[in-house]
Formats: structure tokens, sequence, C-alpha cells
């Protein structure tokens, strides 16, 4: 026999819910023939599945330990680094993410961002083989895999519903820096029309609205310093499509350095061979949060930020571009290692 006690991950979920996560592999009508037979329970009693879980509660499975591994699997990819975290608390994890890692697997067989949180969490003993089989914490927003800089992921339900929802509504503010081809001298707010095309994953920028499939985006942007033919831009990412901050400053003739997709390929060339740039230089670098409640509540308000990586920071310092009235916040508080 298992007790499975009720975390605040589990609660106010319905029991066959739950059960079929905990017991992943197993059929729905293996769980509710035995909930039917008493060989599952919730709080000694009865249950039929449909019953609301609560904090506190017990699940018990009168079941053999031969059962219970043959119906539930939770496959773990270990990842060894250190995460280079911006903030932590009981709910949510801020992270600097470096250029290279992808934010989510795209294949079974990826190391991504999730995995090497996965890893610290189970070190520091906030997740265990069994609660991950209930509820996984993950990110709440991707970076690109050659992008780097702050993403946000929920240690807690709590706080991946939340943290997840003021990105959905677009209530905080996202910034980004980036190198760019071209002097720009003057800020800008920039409109347009978004398609992606799957098959190639790249996307397409028009002025106008070109099919049903086309979705409005809307770009700020304010050169910081320019020179050398280039120029150091802060990028507000007002709507967050895929790509949208590469392919529209591309379409406007302001393409990213490095940018293998939207970029210009003799300028990317140039840089890679004077710099070994091999990736897009752009960086998550500043998340400003809106007045916020519940799980949330300490971070209402407050705004977090991170330098870009060294590759980065080389290339602007010798091409003679300053940071301006930029201020990062130090190396991270609570974690120590770099990726970079």
């Amino acid at each position: 026999m298992k007790t499975i006690a009720i975390t605040k991950n589990e609660a106010g979920q319905r029991l066959d819910k739950f059960l079929a996560k905990y017991l992943n592999l197993a059929p729905k009508s293996f769980l509710y023939k035995m909930l039917r037979k008493k060989n599952i329970t919730l709080n000694g009693k009865k249950a039929d599945g449909s019953e609301k879980t609560a904090l506190g509660d017990e699940v018990q499975l009168f079941l053999s330990d031969e059962t219970i591994e043959k119906f539930s699997s939770v496959r773990i990819t270990p990842a060894h680094g250190n995460l280079d975290i911006v903030y932590e608390n009981d709910d949510i994890i801020l992270i600097n993410k470096p250029c290279g890692m992808l934010s989510q697997k795209a294949k079974s067989t990826d190391v991504s961002l999730v995995d090497h949180l996965i890893s610290y969490l189970m070190q520091k003993g906030c997740v265990t083989e069994q609660s991950l089989q209930v509820f996984r914490p993950s990110v709440c927003n991707r970076l690109d895999r050659n992008t780097s800089g702050i993403a946000a992921a929920g240690k807690s339900l709590a706080g991946l519903q939340d943290m997840g929802e003021i990105f959905k509504n677009r209530s905080l503010h996202k910034y980004y820096l980036c190198l760019v081809y071209g002097e720009i001298l003057e800020e800008c707010l920039v409109k347009g029309y978004l398609s992606k095309n799957k098959k190639t994953n790249t996307v397409h920028i028009t002025a106008e609205k070109q099919n049903g499939e086309s979705l409005p985006i809307c770009t700020k942007y304010r050169p910081v310093s320019s020179g050398s033919g280039i120029t150091l831009l802060e990028v507000e990412l007002i709507t967050g499509r895929s790509h949208q901050i590469r392919a529209h400053l591309a379409s406007i003739g302001h393409p990213i350095l490095g940018d293998g997709k939207y970029g210009l390929a003799a300028v990317n060339e140039q840089f890679r061979r004077r710099f070994g740039l091999k990736h897009q230089l752009l960086h998550s670098w500043r998340l400003e949060l809106p007045e916020l409640s519940g799980a949330l509540s300490e971070l209402s308000c407050k705004s977090f930020t991170t330098a870009p990586p060294k590759q980065f920071d080389r290339i602007r310092k010798e091409m003679g571009l300053t940071y301006g009235n930029l201020e990062f916040q130090g190396a991270s508080r609570l974690h120590a290692g770099r990726f970079d």
C-alpha cells in the first residue's frame, strides 16, 4: 500500500485527473475499476474520481509496488552545470539562460533549461521523483536557443500559473539588448504583421495583413549607442510572437548581427572571422513586473536585470559602443555558476 499526501501543487483538481498524472501509463478503465473496488481511496473512503483534492488529503493506493511502477513513468534527463539564478522564491525562479541552450526540449535527446532546472531543484530537495509524477516545474516564457537572458519558470503550480498569466496578458514589460547592422539615431515604435512558415521555422513580416494567419506585431526600440556601422539597441517587446524581434528588425533594414536566419550573410561572415560569432547577439536583459497579488505578491512592481554574455560584451566594447545609462544587477545572488 502506498499513501500519497496532497500538497499545494496537487490540490484543487479532480481525483481522477490526479490519478491519471500519477499513474500516467494506466488506462482510465483500470483507474475507475480500482476506485470501484476500493483499491484506490481518498482519505480512507471510497471515491469515484469526481472529488476535488484538498491540501492535506491522502490518496491510498492498495496496489503492489510492481503495479505502481508498471503504470507510472517519470523521465528525468540528467543535466550537469550550474544555473545563473537572478531571483528565486518558493513559487518562481528567474534564470539567466545561456546562449545555445533550448528553453524546452525539441526532441527527447535534448537537454533543455527545464532539465537543468529540475536537476537543480532535485539537488536542493525541492522536488522528488514522486512529486514530478503530478507536477513538473517548467518555464513560463521561451527564449530562442541562441537568445540569452532572463527566463521565468514556475517551481509551484501557483507560481507557474500566475507567472504564465502575466506573460499571456502582457502586463509585464520585457526589454532586450541587441547589436544590429546600421546606425540608428532615434527611437521608434514599429508595427506590422507576422506570418509563420512551420516547414522552415521562419517568419515573414509585412506592413499590411496578408492572410487569416498573419498576426499583428508591435516592437519598440531605442538606440543606446551607435558607431562603426552598428548600433546597440534596447528593444521593448510589446507583442510576443515567434522570432518577432529578429524578423522585425531585419524587415526595416537593421538585422541583428550573427543572425543566420534573418541577417546579412556578408556581415555575419565578417563578424564570424573577426570575433568567432556564430549566433545572433540578442539578450533578454530586463523584466519589469506589474502590481501583483497571491503567489507573486512579493514581486509586485519589481524589476530584474542581467548583463549580456561575454562575447556580446566583447564585440560591443571592441566596436566602440557603450551601455549609456543602463545599469545591471550584480552576478547571481543565490547560486553561483556560469555557462559562458
